[in-house]
């Protein structure tokens, strides 16, 4: 009987060991080569004079080798593998260890994380679920044994928008004890805010004081958070691994989960086409609309998305800096300073950086007492180092000073309506605190430095938990000042999809005649029927001071009677004020409405956030 196989029967074994353990490609490619019997080319003598064998081993090599089929030579590969393998302890099936990821996240970097997180534990054989903390059921959180924690702090010392239900429940009596619980917290935040990474210390503390066991130390992270989050990541997957746990061998990992981190998004240079102050002569403000062209195709953003603007520091802020500090002469100081560096957030880091570089008996007194916190507010590191004045090294000036970090901005622009461009409405910052007069970096050098022609350096920010929804459905948006800008992309994406569902507008801000935002668009918008109502509350116009939620409680029946019928509810602008303003005036509404008690009231406000039809973009 003819061999139609050339390996004895324990070599298959081997072999077959060895082909299992090749990704896919490769076992099909060996499948084909040998089912076609198709010999590639082989050169008579594969084997080199440098290979680590006797001169006449090597012959002999080259004269099995030189001859053979593919099939021939893929067994010798998996013979000669099998055998390492063999010669290894075999480990024996386990079930993968489940892992809880918990995220609450504002812009997007926890989530990020968090996919990160699965994607690495997914390799190490354990089972991740990832859950925005949005969406969590904090009674679950009795059932979970091994628990990490990535959570930003949004503002002075708040919770992402989405997550401020849930982390009501986990700070309230309706917690549950969690004394099976394995834990560890990763905390984002920004100390140019006193309550830096205060929601995640808050997170640590309450589940360790229901019972769980801190097994991960939990670290806190600036907006530089990159690497170490990284290795706080691989920590944690160590410490949750179980001591007993076999190794693996070599696996090759393919993932192909939803939560599978996007790829980096790149940076992109535009030019300023448009630049227009959309405010009278007579407003007190400056609200910038900016046109930008790229070279090829725009970012692909969608609705709802945002630009993060890299700007530049103010010159001649730079300048009185350097004044200050003694380093007028240094040009690439100024430069770098100008370009790549945060030179006017002053937090309590920086006064302890600036302590510790100076030795400032005075500086380290204002920490020691603890009115530093104090002292900081409406001040700039300006003025730190005009206030407690010594010779500073350019060294010692840039370490103080941490790394520039962009400016996220809504797109105010739909790519259906406007192709390869994208604009952003930016109103300048301007204030006098402490005798000086302050500037918001990214805003003023939109409203001072660009014009048209201008380059500036972009990258898109996704926020895929600010989109529409299908088309038939109805859209309530509430965005004073500059938060009506993701508003004017909604419409114009919907005006050219054809969208036939309902759509109303809230619009605030000081004065009619002088800082009506958008005022002529608006009027189109109602006339074609891309926008089926409108509803504006001027502030300065009357005696008494009129906002967006006075506006929603006047119209509170038919807002109440578009949500029953199932309308997504959308709020972008202001968190410290205007957003929880607007959030109780609806719960109110709901109350007056439909004659509910005040918590049944809330419940159906949290309803809408749980069903992701109330949708926040606030800053």
């Amino acid at each position: 009987m003819e061999r139609t196989h050339p390996f004895e029967r324990e070599s298959r074994i081997i072999f077959l060991f060895w082909l299992e353990s090749l990704p896919l490609e490769e076992q099909y490619s060996i499948w084909l080569s040998k089912a076609h019997q198709r010999v590639l080319p082989m050169p008579s003598s594969p084997i080199p004079r440098t290979a680590p064998f006797a001169e006449e081993e090597i012959e002999i090599l080259n004269r099995v080798v030189g001859s053979a089929s593919v099939t021939q030579r893929a067994w010798l590969a998996g013979f000669i593998n099998g055998l390492d393998a063999a010669s290894q302890p075999v480990s024996t099936s386990r079930t993968a260890e489940p892992l809880t990821i918990l995220f609450a996240s504002e812009s997007g970097n926890c989530e990020r994380l968090a996919a990160d997180m699965a994607k690495t534990a997914r390799k190490q054989g354990f089972k991740p679920t990832v859950i925005d903390m949005a969406d969590v059921d904090v009674a679950s959180l009795a059932t979970v044994r091994r628990l990490a924690v990535i959570a930003a702090t949004w503002g002075e010392g708040d919770p992402p928008a989405r997550a401020v239900s849930a982390y009501a429940d986990l700070m309230s009596e309706k917690a549950p004890r969690l004394d099976n619980l394995e834990f560890g917290v990763l905390a984002l935040g920004d100390t140019a805010y006193a309550e830096f990474c205060a929601i995640g210390k808050a997170i640590d503390e309450r589940l360790a004081a229901l019972g769980g066991k801190r097994v991960v130390d939990r670290i806190d992270c600036d907006l530089d958070f990159a690497q170490p989050a990284s290795r706080w990541i691989d920590q944690a997957l160590k410490v949750f691994a179980p001591p007993t746990r076999e190794p693996r061998g070599t696996v090759i990992e393919v993932d192909f989960t939803q939560h599978a981190a996007p790829a980096p998004l790149e940076m992109a240079e535009a030019e300023v086409i448009e630049h227009i102050n959309l405010n009278s002569s007579r407003s007190e403000k400056e609200t910038i609309h900016l046109e930008l062209a790229f070279d090829g195709k725009a970012p692909a953003y969608q609705p709802g998305d945002s630009l993060d603007l890299f700007a530049k520091n103010d010159p001649a802020y730079v300048d009185a800096l350097l004044q200050a500090a003694g380093l007028s002469f240094n040009d690439g100081l100024r430069i770098d300073l100008t370009d790549n560096r945060d030179v006017t957030t002053l937090s309590l880091r920086t006064i302890e950086a600036y302590a510790a570089a100076t030795g400032h008996q005075q500086i380290k007194s204002l920490l020691a007492s603890g009115e530093a916190r104090g002292w900081i507010v409406g001040r700039q590191l300006i003025d730190l180092i005009e206030t407690f004045q010594v010779p500073l090294s350019a060294e010692q000036l840039r370490e103080i000073a941490r790394p520039l970090a962009p400016r996220a901005y809504s797109i105010a622009s739909s790519r259906r309506e406007v192709g390869d461009e994208a604009h952003l409405l930016v109103s300048a910052v301007r204030y006098q605190s402490h005798g000086r007069a302050r500037k918001g970096v990214a805003s003023n050098y939109v409203a001072e430095c660009l014009k048209k022609g201008s380059r500036v350096r972009v990258k898109l920010r996704p926020n895929r938990h600010f989109a529409l929804p299908v088309q038939d459905r109805d859209i309530i948006m509430v965005g004073p000042g500059t938060g009506v800008a993701p508003f004017r992309a909604f419409l114009q994406e919907r005006r050219a999809t054809g969208a036939n569902g309902r759509s109303w507008l809230f619009f605030g801000d000081r004065r009619f005649t002088h800082d009506f935002l958008y005022q002529l668009e608006w009027q189109e918008a109602l006339k074609d029927a891309a926008l089926t109502r409108m509803d504006v509350a001027f502030s300065r116009d009357a005696p008494r001071k009129l906002y967006v939620q006075h506006r929603i409680w006047q119209h509170r029946r038919d807002l109440v009677d578009w949500l029953e019928d199932g309308a997504y509810f959308y709020v972008c602008g202001d968190a410290k004020a205007m957003a929880k303003d607007v959030r109780n005036t609806l719960a109110n509404a709901y109350a007056d409405v439909k004659g509910l008690a005040p918590e049944v009231a809330e419940q159906a406000v949290r309803t809408l956030e749980r069903e992701r039809r109330y949708l926040q973009d606030v800053y």
